[in-house]
């Protein structure tokens, strides 16, 4: 909804605040006409919205609801007044009108501070963009960008589109879309994404999405949906309101109808208090409980980089007693990396990359790629190896002038008890060995490792802080490996050499021990551990599209401290809801006793119910501080 279509709710009011005041001081002057007249058209114009409301949803759904009740309390006190002669009844009735539109323009206004947060992810992102073709420069839209296109972003600009840098490096603050603080380093070959804004680099960016499939775009479908969709305790509280609407009803007519027989009460006493009744009586407070609660948490959390799919899943996290953890790309790197070089006496270190280096260059594989990059970033350079050839289970062989070079698992090749010993010493660390023979000898070896994400210890150690009972990792690495990277991290259990269909099990196998769990992942493996979890957390950046899909809940910036930071939101929005509930149901039984005692009048018992109100939706709008 528009901004000028929210705070048009004010307009209404306003007049018809006016028109009271009016007509307050025709009767003041016994002008009575007059004041009936000016009277009914604040009537029609400050009830015109809420009468709308109920008839249609009395109309379409056969229900009753709190709008109807008000125009209902409204027009009864006006009947009454009219009837007995009493105009300030009529104002009473006015009055009622104008707090109703008073309260539902100033929730308006309050709730739009949290649509402007959520509407503010829509602006990040430029109209138009500078693509490069035939060597020009060419200003086009944003829409109109394709697949291959390649977009020239100056320093200090908004990236306008999510593309893979082709040229040029620069540091990127992605605030907006993943909540760092810190700018990123970015290089050739790295990804940028819509709405980050670029340092003092030049770059070419060529797009590798469609427009309409940028991070920032699916972040906004993702918040837009969130918004439609109410959590299962809001539509309980929905469901509740109309029932107990009807029950108001039923227990307005039996008290204006009952107590002129039973305690004696005049008519006119009668009437009243059960228009005062219907007033105080309806739940709007309740309705307001939790909605406005959930959304503030929905947009906090879009503004650190956490993404909530819908309000249930903001409510579910901060009740999370265990969770379980994917190895790879989550507690890792999810990038190998040469942690070791050990060779015999007779070689030397870099004789032993030379060589492992000159058969890995003819390799694809994850190991070969770290040999490479070590023996660049050493500037060891090595011979063109001849007839290399991959051996499933064995490793890559070929030759290097003219010698059989061998890179892989041990073999029969000649070793040292030396060297055997170190091996298993930095296995038992986790490390995969490799072994690097020269014509049937062992010259040396070459262990690597997944680096742990410099941020995976001390999310897990605030998780434990939180009260969290379980920590789990769910891997299909070896259970050594696991291990050794559990004990890093200080996880509490294991669960290695898994299939998803293993992993799916271990989720089921931790919900009957723990009421709520929660799986984090970024792979296609993952994705039926994260949708059987009560809660499934995705990594933004690295996440395959199946695992952001499964999950209910992103973390943009792949970064494991924002969890702790998504459960904490979690456990105030729960917090914050109770407080409500809790004061709006203690705020009716206080004015419902009042008005049985004959403590209040119509307005004040207006003021008390729309102030209600008003207070638990600001109290919610907390969140978003």
């Amino acid at each position: 909804m528009q901004r000028r279509q929210k705070y048009a709710d004010a307009y209404p009011a306003a007049i018809c605040g006016v028109l009271i005041l009016i007509g307050w001081v025709c009767l003041h002057f016994d002008w009575i006409g007059f004041a009936i007249l000016i009277l009914t058209a604040a009537y029609v114009i400050g009830g015109y919205e809420s009468t709308k409301e109920g008839l249609t949803t009395l109309w379409q759904e056969k229900e009753l609801d709190v709008d109807l009740l008000m125009i209902v309390a409204a027009l009864g006190a006006a009947s009454l007044g009219l009837w007995r002669r009493e105009y300030h009844l009529i104002i009473d009735g006015a009055v009622l009108i104008l707090l109703f539109a008073i309260s539902g323009a100033l929730e308006s206004i309050a709730m739009e501070s949290t649509e402007r947060n959520i509407r503010s992810l829509m602006t990040v992102v430029p109209d138009s963009a500078r693509v490069i073709h035939n060597d020009e420069e060419h200003n086009i839209m944003i829409s109109q960008l394709q697949v291959g296109d390649v977009v020239l972003v100056k320093p200090g600009e908004m990236i306008p589109t999510d593309g893979i840098i082709v040229e040029g490096e620069t540091t990127v603050n992605q605030a907006p879309i993943t909540g760092e603080s810190i700018p990123v380093d970015k290089k050739i070959g790295d990804e940028v994404f819509a709405g980050t804004l670029n340092g003092n680099g030049v770059l070419q960016l060529q797009v590798h999405h469609p427009p309409e499939s940028t991070l920032i775009q699916r972040v906004i479908r993702l918040v837009e949906q969130a918004q439609n969709q109410a959590p299962p305790s809001q539509q309980f509280v929905e469901r509740f309101e109309r029932g107990y609407a009807k029950v108001i009803v039923l227990l307005g007519i039996i008290l204006g109808t009952l107590p002129p027989f039973i305690l004696r009460w005049e008519w006119e006493t009668t009437i009243y208090r059960m228009l005062i009744f219907l007033v105080v009586a309806s739940p709007c407070a309740l309705m307001a409980s939790i909605m406005p609660t959930l959304l503030s948490g929905i947009a906090c959390g879009a503004r650190k980089g956490i993404l909530f799919k819908n309000g249930a899943q903001l409510e579910k996290i901060g009740r999370v007693e265990a969770i379980a953890f994917d190895k790879t790309r989550t507690l890792t790197m999810g990038q190998l990396e040469v942690v070791d070089i050990i060779p015999v006496p007779q070689y030397s270190t870099e004789q032993v990359l030379q060589l492992a280096a000159a058969i890995e260059s003819g390799s694809e594989h994850p190991i070969g790629e770290a040999i490479i990059q070590v023996a660049k970033k050493a500037n060891v350079s090595w011979q063109c190896a001849t007839q290399i050839q991959a051996k499933t289970g064995r490793g890559i062989i070929g030759e290097v002038a003219g010698v059989k070079v061998t890179v892989g698992k041990a073999s029969t090749s000649i070793c040292s008890p030396e060297l055997q010993e170190a091996s298993r010493t930095l296995e038992n660390r986790g490390q995969t060995v490799v072994w690097v023979s020269l014509a049937q000898e062992v010259i040396g070896i070459i262990a690597v490792a997944d680096k742990v994400k410099s941020e995976a210890a001390t999310a897990i150690a605030s998780l434990k802080q939180l009260g969290i009972k379980s920590t789990s990792m769910l891997t299909g690495d070896n259970q050594r490996t696991a291990q050794t990277v559990a004990q890093t991290l200080n996880i509490d259990a294991v669960y290695a050499q898994l299939l998803p269909e293993d992993k799916l099990a271990v989720i089921g196998n931790l919900q009957q021990k723990f009421q709520n769990v929660a799986m984090v992942g970024d792979g296609i493996n993952d994705a039926p551990a994260l949708a059987a979890a009560n809660v499934g957390v995705a990594m933004g950046v690295t996440g395959t599209d199946v695992a952001l899909e499964s999950a209910d809940i992103i973390l943009m910036s792949d970064n494991l401290a924002k969890l702790s930071q998504a459960i904490q939101l979690g456990r105030r929005a729960n917090r914050i809801i109770k407080q409500n509930i809790i004061f709006a149901l203690l705020f009716i039984c206080l004015l419902l006793v009042a008005n049985f005692a004959g403590s209040i009048n119509l307005p004040l018992g207006v003021v008390g119910h729309e102030g209600s109100t008003l207070l638990v939706t600001l109290n919610g709008l907390r969140l978003l501080k």
